[in-house]
């Protein structure tokens, strides 16, 4: 009996004590499942009571806001089977995720070091002391339902969370708190302080990665610009959204569209690839890569770009375009064309608003209508005036016969008179060391003008002018031009002319004034006026000189074929004196103004750069005509007592 009760208080003993253990694990699993449905009651008790000490604010939605605000609220429960990558959001295949994006970073947005970076752009890094969790602020409903997902939270009716500074809101959203991300859907909203605002459909938020990834009928606003696309994934490590599926960027003065592209929030600075447009009211740029930035509205030009307005032609592949007020800073050979007009340089400034242009380093400027080239190392450009000047190795082509005509000085000037006229006509001006080339003439003078008005060239101090083996020199020579070649010649004052025959003779011609008449790119009459004086050599049929002719008269009239005096008239008539080859005085074999100055022409088109100038002694005097005296100037003198 004794050991039967024994067995039974031991049973009674051992019942008890799984009693109270199975009470103990019950309480336990009611404690836990109570504290999980009581973690969003909770929250929304303490964030209540934070509003109502005022530790939390809720900023009441804008006029601005409510207007975006147009997407129809989505249905959560279809969202919810839209879920399908790592983030609970469907990717588009090309989209780089967060990892991948910061590793082509490295953690800095592309702009940061652009090209041609102005050094007033805020380049601060952003804050990395962020709050790391994810705070839900409030939910008309909470629940959870584990056919659902049993891992995220069901928050539906006017949704809001705050992660340190953004603020998000939506119509309805799931809440992972273990993985510290979110879903939301429907009027989706993100706010960034005053003047950061994100508008989409959906969106899903990482709080480790603080990367928001914003799908459909996506909005970004910061301060005066507006981007808007289809994706756009937002890092707020770096302030930097790009998308990856069309995009347009607009500020107050440019409307930039591209297939890829970012936006530097806290740099203001844009990157735009593929098929990159840029439209201003005034011009079009097209480009496949650009960089802007939306505060100082410069467009920086990294790749091959084109910039067209009305008939002006920008093309580039590196440089910096001004677009408030149309300055262009272009490098590598850039090309500005306006109408019948193209300017290239190895740098180009250019202000289109008031028309004109600087380029530098082996510039070449073309007027394909006038067939003519300016080329030097540094140009002026003016398009309203249609004028230009160059300097350093400048050069002046005339290409519209087959034979080009190069001319050379430290300055060259291309001028235009009354544009826009009936009577329009342009000016070519050369001054100091002057050197001109072609292979049928070539000259040297201290500056020039030619005049398209009357085909004038006139060269000034010094002048010297060859044709083949003819040279002619004077104060002033005036040439004139018929479809690029010479017609005629006024030489003034001092007038030479001198044809070598061999190393010892030649045929010389000195007066006053003379008039040299061209047909064919040859001399074929010269017309010697006042002070007439002849030294010439006579030949016969073979060549052979006869000998040496000196003669003085007041006009002088030579006709010449195939080089050779063909005819002589002189008025009045003069019998001149002529000396055998073997009796020729030696002082008699010049004339006393003799100068052969074959030593400081031009041989060839490089040859024009290097400046000979004549011997010392042997520049021209320039001459002086006294004043004629007065018939009776004893009446005007003061008559002594």
């Amino acid at each position: 009996m004794l050991g039967r009760m024994t067995i039974s208080r031991r049973f009674i003993s051992l019942m008890l004590t799984w009693g109270v253990f199975a009470t103990i694990a019950a309480q336990t699993e009611l404690r836990e499942a109570a504290s999980v449905r009581a973690v969003p009651q909770k929250m929304q008790l303490d964030t209540a009571k934070r509003v109502r000490r005022g530790e939390l604010k809720m900023r009441p939605m804008t006029m601005k806001e409510a207007v975006r605000e147009t997407v129809p609220t989505v249905t959560l429960e279809k969202e919810v089977s839209a879920v399908a990558d790592e983030h609970g959001m469907p990717q588009k295949n090309h989209a780089m995720d967060s990892t991948a994006r910061r590793a082509r970073l490295g953690h800095k947005p592309t702009m940061a070091k652009p090209a041609m970076r102005d050094e007033g752009l805020d380049t601060t890094p952003a804050d990395t002391t962020k709050e790391r969790y994810v705070y839900l602020l409030h939910a008309d409903e909470t629940r959870y339902d584990r056919l659902i997902n049993p891992e995220a939270q069901i928050l539906v009716g006017d949704v809001a969370f705050r992660h340190d500074s953004m603020y998000m809101y939506c119509d309805s959203a799931l809440f992972y708190e273990m993985s510290n991300s979110l879903d939301a859907y429907g009027n989706v909203r993100m706010n960034q302080g005053d003047t950061l605002f994100l508008y989409g459909d959906r969106l899903h938020y990482s709080g480790d990665e603080m990367l928001a990834k914003v799908r459909d009928n996506v909005v970004m606003i910061d301060k005066e610009m507006t981007l808007t696309t289809d994706s756009l994934n937002y890092d707020r490590t770096i302030n930097l959204g790009y998308y990856f599926n069309w995009g347009t960027l607009e500020d107050t003065l440019n409307v930039l569209t591209s297939e890829w592209g970012e936006y530097d929030t806290q740099t203001n600075d844009a990157v735009f690839n593929y098929e990159v447009t840029l439209t201003n009211p005034n011009f079009v740029l097209t480009s496949d890569t650009l960089h802007y930035n939306t505060k100082t509205q410069i467009a920086t030009i990294v790749g091959p770009s084109n910039i067209d307005s009305d008939n002006n032609n920008i093309y580039s592949t590196l440089g910096r375009y001004y677009t408030a007020n149309e300055h262009a800073e272009l490098l590598n050979r850039s090309v500005l064309t306006n109408e019948d007009k193209r300017l290239v340089g190895d740098s180009i400034f250019y202000d289109r608003t008031n028309g004109y242009g600087e380029a530098f380093d082996n510039v070449v400027m073309d007027d394909f209508a006038g067939k003519t080239r300016l080329t030097g190392d540094y140009t002026y450009y003016n398009e309203l005036a249609d004028s230009a000047y160059a300097t350093q190795r400048a050069v002046a082509i005339d290409y519209s016969q087959g034979d080009s005509l190069y001319i050379h000085g430290d300055t060259l000037r291309l001028l235009t008179r009354f544009p826009d006229t009936d009577s329009v006509y342009r000016i070519i001006q050369a001054y100091h060391k002057v050197r001109i080339y072609r292979e049928d003439v070539q000259a040297v003078c201290d500056s020039m003008e030619f005049s398209s008005l009357d085909s004038c060239m006139t060269m000034y101090y010094d002048p010297v002018v060859w044709n083949g083996p003819q040279q002619v020199l004077g104060e002033v020579i005036r040439v004139y031009m018929n479809d690029s070649t010479i017609d005629w010649a006024h030489i003034e004052n001092q007038a030479l002319s001198v044809e070598r025959i061999d190393s010892v003779n030649y045929n010389q011609v000195t007066g006053k004034e003379m008039k040299a008449f061209f047909k064919g790119g040859e001399m074929r009459q010269v017309d010697v006026i006042g002070s007439g004086r002849l030294v010439y050599y006579p030949m016969e049929k073979d060549s052979t000189l006869m000998g040496m002719n000196i003669s003085e008269t007041s006009q002088l009239n030579m006709f010449l074929e195939n080089r050779k005096l063909k005819k002589m008239i002189m008025s009045p008539k003069s019998n001149g004196t002529l000396y055998p080859m073997s009796q020729i005085p030696p002082a008699k074999a010049k004339l006393d103004n003799f100068a052969w100055f074959d030593y400081v022409r031009p041989l060839s088109k490089e040859d024009i750069f290097v400046w000979r100038g004549k011997g010392a002694g042997q520049e021209l005097k320039k001459s002086t005509r006294g004043a004629a005296p007065l018939p009776n100037q004893k009446l005007f003198e003061t008559i002594k007592e």
